[in-house]
Formats: C-alpha cells, structure tokens, sequence
C-alpha cells in the first residue's frame, strides 16, 4: 500500500498504542526515562515511513531496525534493577526481529536476528561483574535468544508465503483480464464474421442479379452508338455516356463478388517484406507529387510465411493507399515488421502508421464492416476485403491509435509462419 493509500489511523495502530500503555503503566511505572523511550518507540513505529522518508531507499530499512535496537537496548537498561539483562522487557527485542522478517528475505532475516542477539547479549558483559554464570542462567540466556530465531522464522515465513499469494493473485488477475480481452475480440471477430457471411451472400445475389441487365443496357447502348454514329452526335455521346457508366457499375459489381465468393488461396512460404516492398512501389507510382516521408523498419532473420502473392499484395497496396489519402497534405507513413507471437503460434507481425487524422473511437469496431466508409467516394469494401484476406490467411488485423504524440491510425496484421 503506497503512502497516499495508506489510512492515518488503523485499528492496528489503536492496538500498538494500547499495548505501549500496558507498559507504561507496569514497574518502574515512575521511571521518566522508561516513558520517554516507550513514547518514542510508539511515535517511531506509527510514523516510520515518514520519519525515514528523506533516508536514502537502500538504507532506510536498515537504519529503522537499528534505531528500534537501540531503543530497545535503552529500555533495558532503565528497566533493570541490578543488571539490564535480567530485564522482563526483554521481548521488546521482538520488534526489531519482527520488522526484520517483515522487509528481508530468509538471510537477511538471520543476520539482522543475530544483530538483536548481539545487541541483548552485550549486556553479559557488565553482568558478570555482578553476578556469577551457571548452567541454569546460561540456559536461560539461550533459550532467549532461540525464541529470537524462531520468532524471526516464523514471521518470516508467513510474510514470505503471503508475499507469494498476492504475487499469485496478481499474476491470476492480469491472466484473467487478458483472457477477457481475447475473449471480447474472439467475440468481435466471431460478430464480424456473421455480418461478412450474411452480407456476402446479399452481395453475392444482388451482383448476379445487376450484371445481367448492365450486359443488356451496355450491348444496347453499342448498338445504339454504331446506328447513330453519323446522324446524330448529341445521342452517340450519350451513348458513350451509358456505356462508360455501365462499365463503371459493372467494376462495382466486380467488387462486390470478389468481397462475396469464397477466396481459394495459393500460398507459398516467402519474405513479407518483398511483398511489402513491392505494393509499397505501386501506391508512390501513384502519388509521384506526394509530400509523405516513408519510413521502414524491418526486422533481420525473419520466418518464412505461407502467402499468396496476389491477395497480399492487395492488402498492403489498400492500407498504403488509405494512409496516402488520410495525409493528403503530407506526413509521415512508418511501416514495422517485427517477430511476434499470437495465441501461441509463431509469426510475423506487420504494422503500418500514419499520421493523418486518425479513426474515431467510435468507429473502430466498424471500418472492418462492409459497406462502411467515411469517404466521400468509395462503397467501404476495401477494408473488408482486407480483413477477409488476412483472416483466410489464418492471421489477424486489428487498429489503434499510432503511438506517439498526435494523431493517426496504426494497422497491426499479424501471420503466422510457415511449420
């Protein structure tokens, strides 16, 4: 729990404060020295984050447990009648153990026991002047400092054991919050997938049902060109007009089919990034005025992937073009290849950003949708067809912000490699 976290007062320390009082108030209950060092262990264990606060953190812990050995030692000493160590305070030494098997592990625990034992122990050494050791007070002596290791081992162990918990319970959690994040995109895909297949069989039906009668219209409209090509100009232009119209429907109805029919995939295992390279080529021959700076990065020693040629082509061929029209005044256009792996398949991770005006949020979960677009030409297929391709290829595509500062759209595919 961080400092901001932390609550001023908890029953923990209420409980602290009336154990403390349960000392005071026992022999020598007028001793002022005996007071002041209880009243200063007290202020000192509830308020020790923030006493050792300007304490460098590598020292910090072990300066605590020091001054609480002190302030042990000097409870003794003004809580003896004849020699410190014969104290009944002497438990108080379970604290600087306990605060010990609390921060270190299993050897620091041990040593930081042995300090405390030491610390009691150097206490032998006005005694003797005093007092004569025999076996029966050397046991005692033992005895007291075993129970100092035990109690050491035992706190430790706990704290270790709850220390492993949580860092289970944590790692549970994080598995758990990833396995419903994959579950919520499985179930986006498994949605989008529903809508592709109902929408291609519609697409399907309606382009066989269009391209019938725009055979008709265009024979016609040649028909009606070679009849009226010398008598009448105005209606053979707009013969031509039809006709051109026509072709242009029936590429339209194209799309629609290519977006319908089941694609049937000739893969072959090859370099991504000459495909990359070579759709990359095609977009700038396109643009030849174009202010967009092309970045690439592209990883060494990368996996073959099973591809076919034509359809992969398409895909990047149909992000490159939508960056180039999303910065229509210049940018910059960053593509990535990279090693990666999802849901434990080995493959070849392809990112392409942008620094256009980037995809509403509220869109995101429908750019994959046919039909859907936010240009004013266009019929909002490409992105589906792109999806379609890549998931036929057994990968995955999904969009995000680009990182970085401003604004964009980053396009992640992934495809596994070859066996």
């Amino acid at each position: 729990m961080s400092d901001t976290q932390e609550p001023r007062f908890a029953w923990l320390d209420l409980l602290w404060l009336v154990f403390l009082a349960g000392l005071a108030v026992l022999p020598p209950l007028f001793e002022v020295h005996k007071q002041l060092i209880l009243l200063t262990i007290g202020l000192f264990q509830l308020f020790e984050r923030r006493i050792m606060a300007r304490i460098p953190q590598g020292r910090r812990n072990a300066y605590g447990i020091l001054l609480k050995i002190l302030l042990s030692s000097l409870l003794l000493e003004h809580t003896s009648t004849v020699a410190a160590i014969d104290s009944s305070y002497y438990p108080i030494y379970y604290l600087p153990v306990v605060s010990a098997a609390m921060i270190y592990g299993g050897w620091g625990t041990i040593f930081w026991t042995f300090v405390t034992s030491a610390a009691y122990c150097s206490f032998l050494i006005p005694a003797v002047r005093l007092y004569r050791l025999t076996p029966d007070s050397i046991s005692e002596l033992a005895i007291r400092n075993l129970f100092f290791f035990l109690i050491a081992v035992v706190v430790n162990r706990l704290v270790s054991e709850f220390h492993r918990q949580t860092n289970r319970h944590r790692l549970l959690a994080e598995e758990l919050s990833e396995t419903n994040r994959k579950l919520k995109l499985a179930q986006d895909e498994a949605r989008r997938s529903e809508r592709l297949a109902a929408l291609g069989q519609l697409s399907a039906g309606l382009a066989h049902e269009i391209r019938n009668p725009l055979g008709v219209i265009k024979g016609s409209a040649e028909m009606l060109n070679q009849k009226l090509q010398s008598s009448d100009p105005i209606a053979c232009e707009l013969a031509g007009y039809i006709s051109s119209e026509v072709e242009r429907l029936n590429a339209l109805v194209g799309r629609f089919l290519d977006f319908a029919r089941p694609l049937q995939l000739d893969l072959h295992p090859q370099d991504i990034t000459s495909l990359i390279e070579r759709s990359l080529d095609s977009v700038r021959g396109l643009h030849p005025s174009s202010k967009i700076e092309v970045r690439k990065s592209f990883a060494a020693g990368l996996p073959q992937v099973p591809l076919d040629s034509e359809l992969s082509e398409r895909v990047f061929t149909n992000l490159f073009q939508n960056a180039y029209d999303a910065m229509p005044d210049g940018g910059q256009l960053s593509i990535a290849v990279r090693r990666a792996n999802s849901d434990g398949r080995r493959g070849v991770e392809v990112e392409v950003a942008d620094t256009g005006l980037g995809i509403p949020e509220e869109n995101k979960e429908q750019i994959f949708n046919p039909f859907f677009t936010t240009k004013k030409t266009g019929v909002g297929l490409g992105l589906s067809i792109v999806s379609k391709i890549v998931d036929n290829h057994g990968g995955s595509i999904r969009v995000s912000r680009r990182d970085g500062d401003g604004a964009g759209a980053c396009f992640k595919l992934f495809f596994p490699a070859a066996p």
